[in-house]
């Protein structure tokens, strides 16, 4: 059995940007193991202290070398934390002196400055799509004229994670409506779904996996069984292919991925932040 390596996403905020880097960077090594935590909020030389000893144990008890990938902005905390042994990964390190060369200006390192909102509309933007996602899931509402985008499938693909990230990161008004079985017994879309043609995107997923997410929210139901999985999702594809819908599977494909793959579908374009 391989060494699981411990690894930590360390930040003077939430630590959100460390994490999404980091979890790219791991994802490229297939043959190894890790362990994740995220620390967030280390915004003085105190507490980054008594978070380089918290790794620096981590890494003796497990006896393997910790990684740090860390986007904290201030060098004194950065060096603070690197007084654990760990390996670092600076999310900004290697930018900041060719940005400065380009700029012609030095770096303002402020703690926290980074995670700021900096622009009032693009914020609002966010509130309101996520109160849109969370008015529009599961066909709670079915007032799509506002809609950016109506992710459609079976039930528990994954629409709703989907449409709350396309309202947290990209502002997107994202709906979702669950296909029934009444919906699957036709080759045609719904009623409701037909005016909003161009803002339909749908999701798909290997029915095993399917039955194994079903199974956690109701065991040893009709609706977890493998033979209904496998049932709504030939007919669900069936129905993307007839009503030429663009679909794509969430087995294996992670909520970034998938909301990449649906703005640059319907061509929705979004600043992140």
């Amino acid at each position: 059995m391989s060494t699981i390596r411990p690894v930590f996403y360390v930040s003077d905020g939430t630590g959100i940007t460390a994490e999404t880097v980091g979890h790219s960077l791991l994802t490229q090594f297939a043959g190894s193991a890790f362990s994740t935590n995220r620390i967030p909020f280390v915004d003085s030389v105190e507490r980054a202290h008594e978070v380089a000893e918290r790794i620096r144990v981590t890494g003796e008890t497990q006896g393997v070398r910790p990684i740090v990938v860390n986007s904290s902005v201030d060098p004194d905390i950065s060096a603070a934390i690197a007084r654990s042994g760990a390996l670092m990964l600076d999310v900004f390190a290697p930018f900041i002196e060719t940005l400065e060369a380009e700029l012609g200006e030095k770096r303002q390192p402020r703690v926290g400055q980074a995670h700021g909102m900096v622009d009032f509309e693009t914020y609002h933007r966010r509130i309101n799509a996520m109160n849109f996602a969370l008015t529009h899931d599961d066909g709670m509402s079915i007032n799509y004229d506002s809609a950016d985008v109506i992710l459609v499938a079976v039930s528990r693909a994954g629409k709703t994670p989907t449409c709350i990230y396309l309202a947290m990161h990209h502002g997107v008004s994202a709906a979702n409506y669950p296909l029934t079985d009444e919906d699957l017994e036709h080759d045609r879309l719904p009623p409701r779904l037909r005016p909003h043609r161009a803002k339909l995107f749908g999701l798909t997923i290997d029915p095993e996996r399917l039955q194994q997410i079903r199974q956690e929210r109701r065991p040893n139901s009709r609706y977890s069984e493998l033979a209904t999985c496998q049932r709504e999702v030939v007919a669900a594809e069936k129905l993307f292919r007839a009503e030429r819908i663009p679909a794509l599977s969430t087995t294996n494909t992670s909520i970034e991925e998938i909301s990449s793959k649906v703005m640059s579908t319907l061509g929705i374009q979004r600043v992140m932040y």
